[in-house]
């Protein structure tokens, strides 16, 4: 059984459409992001099927595509 600590971080959830154009706009793929990023493939995979993820996931994301948070957060989640 999981237990979740008090304070936990919110998750987040990426805007997809957002984050593809970053994605491609970077020429990279998901194996090239995870490298770059230091996140698992499964993790963007994830994301980019529209699934949730902590703060600290999208400050390495945006970091490894060379964006700022805001360039790939859905609009509801800034």
């Amino acid at each position: 059984m999981l237990k979740f600590e008090k304070g936990r971080e919110k998750d987040v959830r990426i805007d997809r459409v957002k984050f593809a154009a970053e994605l491609a706009r970077a020429d990279l793929n998901v194996k090239g992001l995870a490298e770059r990023a230091g996140v698992s493939r499964v993790t963007i995979t994830s994301v980019k099927g529209g699934k949730s993820c902590s703060k600290t996931t999208v400050q390495k994301l945006a970091a490894g595509l060379g964006v700022q948070v805001s360039d790939i957060v859905s609009d509801s989640d800034t």
